[in-house]
C-alpha cells in the first residue's frame, strides 16, 4: 500500500530593530535567534560525530538559481533496515520567501513555506519572538516561542498547541547564560524532565562539556562528559561516557573540500571483551 502523508506548515518570523539604552552591551539580534535553542554547543558535542550501528551517506548540492538539494540515506547494521529523504528548497531573497519540499521512505510528503519580515516587522534588541503554524487535516498545530536576553543572560520558554484537542501538549522553559567562550543551560520539559550542561570552549582546539539529566519518579540521574578535540584544521576526534559506562569515540576526516569521512564506536565499558559494541561511517559530500 503506498500512501503520502502531506502536511502545510508556515513560519511567520517577527524583526524589527528597536535598542534598549543599556551601559553593558547587549546580546545581538542574531544570538537572539540562536538562543532559540539554548544548549546547543553543549548537545552537539555530544551528538555530532557519531553515528553508532549506523552507515550514511549525505549529499548536499546547489545549483546556479539557488536551488538546494539534500539527499540522506542511512542503514541500520543491526536490522539492516534503510532509510533517506530528499529535500529540495529555494529562497527568494527579494520577498524573504522560502520554499521546501521533503519526501522520505516512509512515503511521507511535507511542504514548508517560510515568509520572513513580510506579514510584519518588529524586533527587540532583547526580545525574540517566534511563531509556527502547522495546518494539516486535524487541525492547525500551533508552535510559540519567546526568548529574552539580557548581558549574556537568556530565558526561553517554548509551546505547542493542539487546536484538534484544546491542549497544550507541549510546556518547555530554558534559562542560561552565554559567553563567547562558556555556556550554562537548565531546561525544564513539561514539569517532567528536568537537565542541565556546562559548554567551555577551552580553547580553539578543545571543547569540554558535561551534561545532567533528571526525570521525575526516577531517584536515578543521568551524567555525562563528553569533549571535541580538533586536532588540526581537517580533523577532529571526539570522545564521551556517561554513568553506565558506555563509551563513545569518534573520529572526523575531511578527505577533501567538500567531502568528509566519519567514523565511529560504541564501547561498554563494563563489558570491554563481552563484544556487542557498535560501529558507524558516515559520509558526508558537499558541492
Amino acid at each position: 500500500m503506498y500512501s503520502i502523508a502531506n502536511s502545510f506548515l508556515l513560519i511567520f518570523k517577527i524583526c524589527q530593530p528597536f535598542r534598549l539604552a543599556t551601559a553593558e552591551p547587549a546580546i545581538t539580534a542574531s544570538e537572539q535567534k540562536m538562543a532559540a535553542n539554548l544548549g546547543k554547543s553543549a548537545r552537539d558535542v555530544f551528538t555530532k560525530g557519531y553515528g553508532f550501528g549506523l552507515i550514511k551517506f549525505d549529499l548536499k548540492t546547489k545549483s546556479e538559481n539557488g536551488l538546494e538539494f539534500t539527499s540522506l540515506g542511512s542503514a541500520n547494521t543491526e536490522t539492516t533496515e534503510v532509510t533517506g529523504s530528499l529535500e529540495t528548497k529555494y529562497r527568494w531573497t527579494e520577498d524573504s520567501l522560502t520554499f521546501a519540499e521533503e519526501w522520505n521512505t516512509d512515503n511521507t510528503l511535507s511542504t514548508e513555506i517560510t515568509v520572513e519580515d513580510q506579514l510584519t516587522r518588529y524586533r527587540w534588541e532583547h526580545i525574540n519572538l517566534g511563531c509556527d503554524v502547522d495546518f494539516n487535516i486535524a487541525g492547525p498545530s500551533i508552535w510559540g516561542a519567546p526568548v529574552l536576553g539580557y548581558q549574556g543572560w537568556l530565558a526561553g520558554y517554548q509551546m505547542n498547541l493542539e487546536t484538534a484537542k484544546s491542549q497544550v501538549t507541549q510546556s518547555n522553559f530554558a534559562v542560561g547564560y552565554k559567553t563567547d567562550e562558556f555556556q550554562l543551560h537548565i531546561n525544564v520539559n513539561d514539569r517532567t524532565e528536568f537537565g542541565s550542561s556546562i559548554y567551555q570552549k577551552v580553547n580553539k582546539k578543545l571543547e569540554p562539556t558535561v551534561n545532567l539529566a533528571r526525570t521525575a519518579g526516577n531517584s536515578n540521574t543521568g551524567f555525562g562528559i563528553a569533549a571535541k578535540y580538533q586536532t588540526d584544521p581537517d580533523a577532529c576526534f571526539s570522545a564521551k561516557e556517561n554513568n553506565f559506562s558506555l563509551i563513545g569515540l569518534g573520529y572526523t576526516q575531511t578527505l577533501k573540500p567538500g567531502i568528509k569521512l566519519t567514523l565511529s564506536a560504541l564501547l561498554d565499558g563494563k563489558n570491554i571483551n563481552a563484544g556487542g559494541h557498535k560501529l558507524g561511517l558516515q559520509l558526508e559530500f558537499q558541492a
